[in-house]
C-alpha cells in the first residue's frame, strides 16, 4: 500500500465510522476503486491503526462526558446516574459482542470485495435514515431496554454497507430519545467495543502480528487522517443530528447503494 492510499483510506475511515454512511462499506467501495490489495498482516496493522484512530477521535471530542462519567463511577454513592449509563452501554454492547465471538469467521468472508452486498446494505442504511425524519416524538431518554434494542442495532451493523452510527442513531430516534442523547449514545458506545475488537485481532493473529518495516508508514499516515478527519466528522455529525439534516445522508446512501451495486455486476 503506497503512503497516497493510505492517505485516502484513512480519511474514508475517519468521514465514514462517524457520517451515517458505513465505514466498512466505503472502505470496501474504496479499495475496490483503488485497486488496493494488502496482505493479511498489513492489513490488521492498518486496520487496527485507523480504528484506534477514530476511537481517540471520539474520545477527544466527548472527554468533558467521559470525565464526568468517571468522577461519578467513583463516588461513593453505590448508584447514581453515571453507574446507570456505564451499565446501558455495557447491555448495548453484548449483542455485537456475542456476534463478533460466535460469527466472526462468517462476517469476515462478507468483507472480501462484496460490493453487491455492500450496495444493498447502503440502501437499507438510506432506509432507515430516511425513516428518522418522519419521527416527530423525540424527548425520550436512553432505558434499558432503548440500550439493548440499540445494540441489537449495532450488532446487525457489523454487516459491510450497514451504518454503525446511522443503525445506532437511527434507531434511537425511532425509539423517540433525544436527539442530543442519541448522538451522544451512539458514539460513547462504540469506543469500548472498538477498543475490544481490536485487542481481540492482536491476541487472535496467528504468530502474533508481525509488522513489516514498510507498512510503518502508510500505517502510520492512515492512522494522522483518520484522527484528523474523525475529529471533523464526529463534531459536524453531533450537530446534523441536532438539526435533523440525517435524510441528506439517506439519499446520498441511495446513490451510492445503487452505484455500488451496477459497479458490482
Amino acid at each position: 500500500m503506497s503512503v497516497i492510499e493510505a492517505l485516502i483510506l484513512g480519511i474514508v475511515q475517519g468521514l465514514t465510522e462517524f457520517l451515517p454512511v458505513s465505514s466498512s462499506g466505503h472502505l470496501e467501495i474504496a479499495k475496490e476503486v483503488l485497486g488496493v490489495k494488502i496482505n493479511s498482516d498489513d492489513s490488521l496493522f492498518f486496520t487496527i491503526s485507523v480504528h484506534a484512530a477514530t476511537a481517540l477521535s471520539t474520545i477527544v471530542v466527548f472527554r468533558d462526558d467521559i470525565m464526568m462519567l468517571l468522577r461519578l463511577l467513583f463516588e461513593k454513592a453505590w448508584w447514581n446516574a453515571g453507574r446507570q449509563y456505564i451499565l446501558f452501554i455495557i447491555i448495548s454492547m453484548v449483542p455485537a459482542v456475542l456476534v463478533g465471538l460466535f460469527y466472526e469467521k462468517d462476517i469476515e468472508m462478507l468483507f472480501e470485495g462484496n460490493l453487491l452486498l455492500v450496495g444493498m446494505m447502503l440502501i437499507i442504511t438510506g432506509l432507515l435514515l430516511y425513516m428518522t425524519t418522519r419521527v416527530r416524538r423525540r424527548r425520550g431518554k436512553i432505558g434499558f431496554l432503548n440500550a439493548f434494542i440499540i445494540g441489537v442495532s449495532q450488532a446487525i451493523a457489523i454487516m459491510p454497507g450497514i451504518s454503525r452510527s446511522g443503525a445506532t442513531i437511527g434507531t434511537s430516534l425511532l425509539l423517540g430519545v433525544e436527539k442530543t442523547r442519541a448522538a451522544r449514545f451512539s458514539f460513547l458506545m462504540v469506543v469500548p467495543l472498538i477498543l475490544g475488537a481490536m485487542a481481540k485481532k492482536i491476541m487472535d493473529a496467528e504468530g502474533g502480528m508481525v509488522i513489516a518495516s514498510d507498512s510503518i508508514l502508510p500505517a502510520a499516515v492512515g492512522f494522522v487522517s483518520a484522527f484528523i478527519t474523525g475529529l471533523l466528522a464526529c463534531t459536524w455529525m453531533v450537530n446534523l443530528v441536532k438539526k435533523s439534516k440525517l435524510d441528506y445522508f439517506a439519499y446520498y446512501c441511495f446513490v451510492i447503494g445503487v452505484i455500488s451495486i451496477v459497479f458490482a455486476f
